[in-house]
């Protein structure tokens, strides 16, 4: 059984957020190119989301919502942590 997160949180907004993120950091249009998402668990309860987007030519930009710290972290195609805010919630 997955605990209740420690804040609310709509995950759709949380996605359109993201992928407005990581388009903007991949100069990429949003709505183009695929976005997965897999949940990330912590001693067996959910603790964020892991979003990567696939872009062009195998370009990957990836995101974890951290729901223990609220908050987003961004990295580029090269994994380097390029962008990281609070979430509301």
């Amino acid at each position: 059984m997955i605990a209740p997160r420690p804040f609310s949180i709509d995950l759709q907004a949380l996605r359109r957020l993201v992928e407005q993120k990581l388009c903007e950091i991949g100069m990429l249009e949003p709505d183009q190119f695929p976005m997965t998402q897999r949940q990330v668990i912590k001693g067996g309860r959910e603790c964020g989301v892991y979003f990567c987007l696939h872009g062009p030519r195998s370009v990957k930009l990836t995101a974890i919502a951290d729901f223990e710290k609220a908050s987003l972290i961004c990295y580029g195609s090269d994994g380097s942590r390029t962008a990281e805010e609070q979430l509301n919630g």
